[in-house]
């Protein structure tokens, strides 16, 4: 078996080396994954940065494409299906995470120093990350909107702008979502209601945001790497798509990944306990971090990439 991964995702080589012997995979960075690379490759091992359709997989030999992130708007899952190639993704892997992020923001964009009970958040997508949201906020005393229309879940997205003083968005983005935060939801928002993005670039169109004067967080960014300087700077709060970046985050989805693999290929399922956890020394909890990682980032836009690739993880 001849496994093609991206060489960033933690724990994956060292586990598959040590259980499983008699395979062999590849490392390489993203931009190296490419038709050459995956000809002869069984499994493809991803995260976002490789778009996995016909044009990397035709004539290949691959059978399953695993990605260690929640979303998969990155793999053209209509092509795979149509030509028997399995592919996973890892929902609900970073999912606290993600609500951590959520909460800093929070923490330093100062509202939890002065909640009332008029003040409320709208949570857009109560999959693993919105629901976990939500409780967060609740605990913290925010009065908390739901909205998810797949679910049935919750208020309209009209409702959600006009009654909400923060709203955070935590949906895939597919045709429905693309741009549903866009210039006709903006205007019927409260005034200066926070708009939050760590969801997937594409679901706020980042130019009506910016017409509209609210302030707004992102997290996730519309043509990642290459992202609008204008926007970037504009933001309170910047970073650089990392919100699910954490060791526990990380270690889950290479742990699903290899369960995936497991099962497809008969092989003896690798046990969490046995995928070597390291934790982080690079205090990136101390309070005020990610206005630390905002201001770098503003400083060194041209390396986005760089800098998501060498994040001390949470």
């Amino acid at each position: 078996m001849k496994i093609i991964s991206d060489i960033h995702i933690p724990y994956l080589v060292e586990s598959i080396r040590r259980e499983w012997p008699d395979a062999h995979i590849f490392p390489m960075e993203p931009e190296q994954i490419d038709t050459l690379a995956v000809r002869d490759a069984d499994v493809l091992v991803i995260r976002t940065r490789t778009q996995v359709n016909e044009q990397l997989l035709a004539g290949s030999h691959v059978q399953l494409v695993c990605t260690a992130t929640i979303g998969f708007d990155h793999i053209d899952t209509a092509y795979c299906d149509a030509h028997g190639i399995r592919w996973m993704s890892c929902p609900g892997c970073n999912a606290q995470a993600v609500c951590d992020y959520i909460e800093e923001v929070l923490e330093e964009y100062g509202q939890l120093s002065t909640l009332n009970s008029q003040l409320s958040i709208g949570v857009v997508g109560v999959g693993h990350v919105g629901s976990l949201v939500a409780k967060m906020a609740e605990r913290r005393g925010l009065k908390v909107l739901l909205n998810d229309p797949p679910k049935r879940i919750g208020e309209n997205l009209d409702f959600i702008g006009k009654n909400c003083d923060i709203i955070t968005f935590h949906v895939p983005l597919d045709k429905s979502t693309y741009h549903m935060c866009d210039e006709a939801f903006l205007s019927k928002c409260k005034p200066g209601a926070l708009i939050i993005n760590a969801a997937r670039g594409g679901v706020v169109d980042e130019q009506a945001l910016l017409r509209s004067g609210h302030p707004f967080v992102l997290d996730t960014w519309e043509n990642e790497p290459q992202i609008n300087i204008e926007v970037l700077n504009k933001a309170l709060l910047a970073s650089m798509h990392i919100a699910g970046y954490s060791e526990q985050g990380k270690r889950n989805a290479t742990h699903m990944c290899l369960n995936a693999i497991a099962e497809h290929f008969g092989l003896k399922p690798i046990q969490l306990s046995t995928v070597n956890y390291r934790p982080s020394t690079l205090g990136d909890s101390a309070s005020g971090w990610l206005s630390r990682i905002s201001a770098q980032l503003k400083k060194q836009p041209e390396n986005f990439e760089l800098l998501r690739k060498n994040y001390p993880l949470r």
